[in-house]
């Protein structure tokens, strides 16, 4: 079986094999012949060690594609069902599930220190506990979500992480309002997402920015009111908000200084909602005073912060009526031999998002 292999931490390119076996098949899992997947930021962090992930491992978390065999004990599955990967999923039991924030389950990131492939030279794992850059991957039942068959793999790949992701910050977690101001910081798949979720929500002024063109253009395609490069932003600020600062803002980039921006740039009283996944040693900080004194929220948003399956299925049902376009937020499409053009052309900040076709 073909698969793209990060043999180190810190490496710049995978290398594609054809001697990568899925393994872990049994009572509740599920074997998935992959479709389609996306390519993510989160899996250039994981590859430069910001997110920490064992290595050797086969990336990819946005994946999507049809069941294969199900094993004992595994329901509402079957072999030829089009399934998501979910690379979350809720274990229903644990207090995080109980209290209705399956979003914050720990049971999923328990699967990433198991190895889901085996090579000659030993183990491999996958990233997450998936790894969608593959054509086959075991997985458990629950991270195979059952998908209407008018859903394209290669949407329902999108919307197994990057749009969920942005999507529910703006809906789920900052509850943007109606008639608000709105700025989005860092526009690449997640972050033109939060954007086409403040437009759902129904936000008057949604300011993108972004330090690429081409990023900025696409911005405004989607819904953005405005797009700004960073060293424009306080001039947006200040024409928009006549200086007050916006009513929420969204950092979709994972770095402290980046959140500080977005901290300054939110009103007194406002939302700054922290979307980016960061590194464990990179520490944003606010002093008391300001803490206190302008009372602003800050919210951090994991994987939408809601339900995953409903966040899934609100996607469909706004991409349905045309509320949301996730067609055009893929801009470059590749087979798996492509994989390393396809991580510059998102390092460079050239792609939104990237479907690998398997």
């Amino acid at each position: 079986m073909r698969a793209a292999v990060l043999h180190e931490i810190g490496q710049d390119e995978l290398e594609v094999l054809d001697d990568v076996e899925a393994v872990g098949f049994g009572p509740g899992k599920v074997r998935i012949r992959v479709r389609a997947t996306g390519l993510c930021h989160s899996d250039l962090s994981a590859m430069s060690g910001v997110l920490p992930q064992p290595a050797p491992f086969v990336p990819g978390h946005e994946g999507a594609g049809e069941v294969v065999d199900v094993g004992d004990g595994v329901t509402g599955l079957k072999a030829g069902d089009r399934v998501l990967v979910c690379w979350l999923p809720a274990c229903g039991a644990c207090p995080s599930c109980r209290r209705g924030q399956g979003h914050l389950c720990l049971a999923g990131f328990m699967n990433a220190g198991t190895p889901n492939f085996k090579r000659p030279g030993g183990d491999v794992f996958g990233f997450a506990g998936t790894g969608t850059f593959t054509e086959e991957v075991v997985v458990g039942a629950g991270c195979a979500v059952p998908i209407p068959d008018d859903v394209p793999f290669e949407i329902a790949a999108l919307i197994g992480c990057g749009v969920t992701t942005g999507l529910g910050a703006a809906i789920n977690t900052a509850r943007v309002e109606a008639g608000s101001s709105v700025a989005v910081i860092g526009c690449g798949g997640v972050g033109i997402s939060a954007v086409q979720g403040a437009r759902v929500q129904g936000a008057a002024q949604i300011v993108a920015v972004d330090p690429v063109e081409s990023r900025r253009e696409a911005a405004l395609r989607f819904g953005a009111t405005e797009a700004v490069s960073p060293e424009a932003f306080a001039d947006a600020r200040q024409r928009i908000t006549a200086g007050e600062g916006f009513d929420y803002v969204f950092e979709v980039v994972g770095k402290s200084a980046t959140a500080r921006t977005a901290y300054e740039n939110t009103r007194r009283g406002g939302t700054l909602c922290v979307v980016g996944a960061g590194a464990l040693d990179d520490h944003f900080q606010v002093n008391m005073f300001e803490l206190f004194f302008d009372e602003k929220r800050i919210l951090p948003s994991m994987y939408g912060g809601g339900d995953v399956l409903r966040s899934y299925g609100r996607a469909i049902e706004l991409w349905r009526a045309g509320r949301i376009d996730l067609e055009s937020m893929i801009t470059h499409r590749v087979r798996l031999d492509g994989i390393n053009d396809a991580l510059d052309q998102m390092r460079t900040g050239a792609s939104l998002r990237t479907c690998v076709e398997l």
